[in-house]
């Protein structure tokens, strides 16, 4: 009989040599953790929307009566409605369980055991933790001082075994972009880049323009931020037919469920009910960024995303963090290479940048 020891030896040794990702904790337990009622506590540490979802996606889920049946496998209904919102045709778009699925299967359909994935951090934990989990190899190239990309570096990294890029833009959590010009520079070099427009909405700028003239150019979206339903995990890639088909061909067959869909399609019935809370959200970046701006000891970076990263000066970020977090204001703590000492605010309702000031002037 196989004793455990026996079935963790079992275990692929990549995967027991990985380090586990970090997630955010749920609202719940960071309300116990503080002893405050949820009422007392702003959870700004998940890039959520403070607003949720749109009042149709509730009162269409209410009212839904097909979740005992599959959802369409091809995804139909929602890729024609991605595509009306999106410009590109159906056959270019898949639909995943969160851009995090997309990821993951975008990396089973490029990466054999040994293949080379370039990854530029700071910059979010998923892609290194799902290229290790498929079996390829990272290959780090740190972002320069300001966070922007260093082409030059990634140009020297890349060799006959390199498969994939992946660059987030807006970048998390430096909060910056990537440049036309620098996606381009790197689609030159006969990789596949995937560029992760999570934060899209907030900015305004995206490079699915590029798409039908890059045979090697993927880009993700997601509805978790702007569309506030972040817990149905609902997102979206933008790519050249022939790698929508792979995508398509060895996803799980149901890979998003009835309730997603029935919000993605509701979310795009109700856009300008949406992106007023997109501009909500904007707004109060803007205020909250002018007011760190104010104390000395922290460093706050432009950000066009929905969340704002600051360096630590004088001070230790874990004190910080943890000093907010007793006062029920819950933030993300930094303290990785090229993120030494920094925090990240994410963007919540005006309550909460009051709060946050507030609770920042008393420090």
């Amino acid at each position: 009989m196989l004793k455990s020891n026996d079935v963790d030896n079992m275990i692929r040794s990549s995967i027991r040599q990985m380090k586990a990702y970090t997630p955010v904790d749920p609202a719940d337990l960071l309300q116990e953790k503080a002893g405050l009622p949820g009422e007392h506590t702003s959870k700004l540490d998940g890039n959520e929307n403070p607003y949720g979802c749109s009042p149709r996606v509730q009162e269409a889920l209410a009212s839904c009566r097909s979740f005992h049946r599959y959802p369409d496998p091809e995804q139909r209904e929602v890729r024609k409605a991605l595509s009306q919102y999106t410009g590109m045709k159906p056959e270019y778009i898949v639909a995943g369980a969160g851009s995090d699925d997309l990821i993951d299967i975008i990396l089973r359909l490029f990466i054999e055991p040994g293949d080379r994935v370039i990854n530029c951090p700071p910059t979010f934990g998923m892609y290194s933790f799902c290229t290790g989990v498929a079996g390829g190899e990272i290959v780090t190239v740190p972002r320069k001082a300001d966070f922007s990309l260093n082409i030059d570096a990634v140009k020297k990294a890349t060799n006959s075994r390199t498969r994939l890029i992946f660059i987030a833009s807006p970048n998390n959590p430096t909060g910056n972009q990537a440049t036309e010009k620098e996606i381009c520079d790197m689609l030159d070099l006969d990789i596949v880049v995937v560029v992760d427009e999570a934060y899209v909405e907030f900015s305004g700028n995206s490079l699915i323009n590029l798409v039908p003239r890059y045979a090697g150019l993927i880009v993700l979206r997601t509805f978790s931020k702007w569309a506030g339903i972040a817990g149905l995990r609902a997102g979206y890639g933008i790519c050249p037919p022939n790698i929508a088909a792979g995508l398509m061909k060895i996803k799980q067959p149901y890979n998003i469920n009835t309730a997603a869909c029935v919000a993605i399609l509701e979310s795009l019935k109700d856009t300008d009910y949406l992106m007023g809370t997109v501009r909500a959200i904007i707004s109060e970046r803007d205020r909250l960024y002018e007011a760190l701006t104010e104390f000395k000891w922290l460093r706050a970076y432009p950000s066009v995303a929905n969340f704002i990263l600051c360096s630590v000066l004088e001070r230790n970020a874990r004190d910080v963090y943890l000093n907010l977090q007793k006062r029920g204001i819950f933030i993300r703590y930094f303290d990785t290479p090229g993120l030494e000492d920094c925090v990240r605010f994410s963007i919540g309702t005006p309550q909460d940048t009051d709060r946050v000031i507030a609770a920042l002037r008393d420090m």
